[in-house]
């Protein structure tokens, strides 16, 4: 290992399993200093009876790393703040947030009900917003302070959040939220030397390995391209200080695979110069499609997760 994340402070949520726990990992064997965040919810979010954040936390430990956990509630404030309390509390300081947590309800948007789309919603946008607004709140004092942090948060979203998912209006909204959350973020906290990115993540999950149990296997042998470590890599390096001038951006990991994403942007345009009647927009509206370039894929139930 490189040391890269030597003497940081980083904060995992969700990182009782998958993605996260991998995150956490990777980090510890970069140096860094982990809280480990995980409510021990099932698949749906309902609660369960261990405590995986605590279980990660004797992991990294007995290879030598430093780690504590929390099993707060994220997506609440006070939960949030706990949360960065213990990191502040335990080791002094906090560079890093890895926003990770997340579950699914799928369901087609006919069947979907409104406590399903609140309890995503709330875990996966909420569940990034109030720990992003305490750690904030931190890193901001300190450059008041003079002490201008090298501060890092990487949220996740998602090829849903991206391209749409079937069966999963629900976690694709939150995950296209956490995009808008992240530009935002990046465009407003730079001036407290706080950097903002995302990544949208492909990898073996519990959310995952059910739906889509033959391409989510493992491998017999050779590389195994959807373990969930083969994600953490990119996302210690933008939770680096190496990472510097880095904002703003938005990346997909796969595999061996990594790809800037490019976001909505300007495709073919008229300007009348005047209001168009309806007729005439539709017209218009036509043209344009016959030149614009064709909408992505969107994805099968539950392709893309935490």
């Amino acid at each position: 290992m490189t040391g890269i994340a030597d003497g940081r402070v980083v904060i995992v949520t969700g990182a009782g399993r998958g993605l996260g726990r991998a995150h956490a990992f990777a980090f510890a064997a970069e140096g860094a200093r982990v809280v480990v965040n995980d409510l021990g919810v099932g698949l749906d979010g309902t609660p369960g009876a261990e405590s995986p954040a605590g279980r990660v936390v004797e992991e990294i430990r007995a290879a030598g790393g430093e780690a504590v956990a929390h099993g707060g509630d994220i997506a609440t404030s006070a939960g949030a703040a706990s949360l960065v309390a213990a990191a502040l509390d335990t080791y002094g300081r906090l560079d890093t947030l890895v926003n990770n947590a997340g579950f699914l309800r799928d369901r087609m948007l006919v069947n979907l009900d409104e406590d399903e789309w609140d309890a995503v919603v709330r875990v996966h946008l909420k569940g990034h917003f109030l720990p992003l607004k305490h750690a904030v709140a931190h890193w901001r004092a300190e450059a008041k302070a003079g002490r201008t942090p090298c501060a890092r948060v990487v949220n996740t979203s998602s090829g849903a959040g991206l391209l749409g998912s079937v069966g999963q209006g629900n976690y694709s909204a939150a995950k296209a939220g956490i995009v808008a959350l992240t530009l935002v973020a990046a465009a407003e906290l730079g001036r407290y030397g706080v950097q903002v990115n995302a990544i949208a993540p492909a990898a073996r999950t519990r959310m995952t390995e059910r739906a889509f149990a033959g391409t989510m296997a493992a491998p017999a042998a050779g590389f195994d391209a959807m373990a969930p470590e083969n994600v953490s890599p990119l996302v210690v390096w933008l939770g680096s200080a190496v990472s510097a001038g880095v904002t703003g951006r938005v990346f997909e990991a796969e595999g061996g695979r990594i790809s800037v994403m490019e976001g909505w942007g300007r495709g073919p345009t008229v300007d009348k110069g005047a209001r168009w009647s309806p007729a005439e927009a539709g017209q218009t509206a036509l043209k344009l499609l016959a030149e614009a370039e064709a909408p992505g894929a969107v994805y099968g139930v539950g392709a893309v997760a935490d």
